[in-house]
């Protein structure tokens, strides 16, 4: 946290207040919206009604997710669809590879699902609550060397355009009348059009092998260019005010599987990685000095331990502890003299910052507005307890981001505008000509899309 006088959690709100809808707010809290009516679909048809009812009513619509992002993506005084019904898995293809799951799937459910049919996702991120058409619409991505975030995974989507059509979109037959709309859509934030369902390509069901271990920001920092070419899966922690890093390798093994006992999952991932870091979160909003120290504990607490098990097990883990995230893509090749000066900050700024810094790689991809659009990627993520204030270190680091060409992730808290992804894209204008073409009233406009698309 930086050393400010302790402040009620921020939240943006979209619109004012209203008595014909409950208000909706995210995971983090700190995004609030009150919109004229809400509505829970439970078919692309019954979507498709409900846009041309907002559009008969002059009114913008929205579909939110589980509430993961800490932008206000979904956030909307208009029409806000909730997706807990467009749940279904619809098919799943083991000999073409293919899963096509509707909109509101939770994570969670699908890699179950999947499994049960000897399938996975190639790659995913660290958590597994969110829909599968929030995680693809925000560029949700993992680490990794070979293959790269959810929406590189995606094979086609079904989408709800703003006259109420019904459309399909796919590499082979990539929007029809609309040509970039696969390219565009993949990673579409909801300005396209509303996301009813997404066909995602599988793998067969893998067992990865997590290796992790404590090394200091030396060893990580010199080894960076080993870890991340020698390993399929590589991230680290470094514990801010130390030089403790938390390392984390995952490879695929042929087994015997040998998952986590249940003690020590209980122990590392639930005791102290959530109950024991809330409570030290608390107590340290009252004494921040103590903060260097906390972590120095934590940083060795966490020890080594290897363990191997389905693959979507491995990739991800609970996350209790709420909190306020950034993080921004930069150039792979810049990594380590970001991290660099990432950490000169801390000398020169009087911070205390308990929530450890997370490092992640992805290759390159061709969506037009992922993160890793064109080059391959290195993630640096920070966060804050969310009752905590962020204006000055989230700043601050956002500064160091900017001037390495970082691009910021659409679902974590950024301060960039479209003049900036203008530059930042080489396909920005493409998307923003297809968005004319597909939805030039702004049907599914909203504040946060004004800000980053214009």
């Amino acid at each position: 946290m930086t050393r400010q006088r302790d402040s009620a959690p921020d939240s943006t709100s979209a619109g004012a207040p209203s008595r014909q809808s409950p208000a909706w707010q995210n995971w983090a809290g700190n995004v609030i919206c009150r919109p004229a009516r809400q509505a829970t679909p439970g078919s692309a048809e019954q979507v498709a009604a409900e846009v041309r009812r907002a559009a008969d009513d002059g009114l913008t619509v929205r579909m939110t997710g589980s509430g993961h992002s800490f932008t206000p993506a979904a956030a909307t005084d208009g029409v806000l669809l909730r997706p807990g019904r467009l749940t279904a898995i619809r098919s799943v293809d083991p000999e073409a590879g293919l899963v096509t799951v509707e909109a509101g799937c939770p994570l969670h459910v699908l890699n179950a699902a999947l499994l049960d049919h000897g399938l996975s996702l190639a790659n995913m991120g660290d958590i597994q609550v969110q829909t599968v058409a929030g995680a693809v619409q925000t560029g949700t991505h993992g680490t990794g060397r070979d293959v790269g975030g959810m929406a590189a995974q995606v094979a086609g989507l079904e989408l709800v355009l703003a006259d109420g059509q019904i459309l399909t979109c796919s590499a082979a037959d990539d929007g029809g009348q609309f040509p970039g709309l696969f390219s565009g859509a993949r990673v579409g934030l909801g300005a396209l059009g509303i996301v009813t369902a997404v066909t995602f390509r599988v793998v067969p069901a893998f067992l990865l092998q997590a290796r992790e271990e404590p090394m200091t920001w030396g060893e990580v920092l010199g080894r960076l260019d080993e870890l991340t070419t020698e390993n399929e899966h590589f991230e680290f922690y470094w514990f801010p005010h130390t030089e403790g890093c938390l390392t984390k390798r995952n490879n695929r093994t042929e087994g015997p599987e040998r998952p986590l006992s249940r003690w020590r999952y209980l122990m590392d991932d639930e005791f102290l990685s959530n109950t024991v870091f809330g409570v030290t979160c608390g107590l340290c909003r009252y004494v921040p000095a103590a903060i260097p120290a906390v972590n120095g504990v934590a940083a060795r607490a966490l020890g080594a331990r290897t363990y191997t098990d389905a693959a979507y097990r491995v990739f991800t883990s609970p996350r209790r502890v709420r909190f306020k995230e950034e993080e921004y893509a930069v150039p792979r090749e810049a990594l380590a003299d970001v991290l660099g000066e990432v950490r000169s900050l801390f000398r020169r700024r009087d911070w205390r910052i308990s929530f450890p810094i997370e490092v992640r790689v992805t290759p390159g991809d061709d969506v037009w507005l992922s993160t890793a659009q064109g080059r391959d990627s290195a993630y640096i993520a920070i966060h804050v307890p969310r009752q905590y204030p962020h204006q000055e270190y989230f700043g601050d680091v956002e500064e160091v981001m900017v001037s390495a060409g970082g691009r910021p992730h659409w679902g974590k808290m950024h301060t960039r505008d479209a003049g900036y992804f203008a530059r930042a894209y080489p396909r920005f204008r493409d998307f923003i000509e297809l968005r004319d073409a597909i939805d030039p009233e702004r049907r599914f406009g909203n504040a946060y899309l004004d800000q980053v698309l214009g």
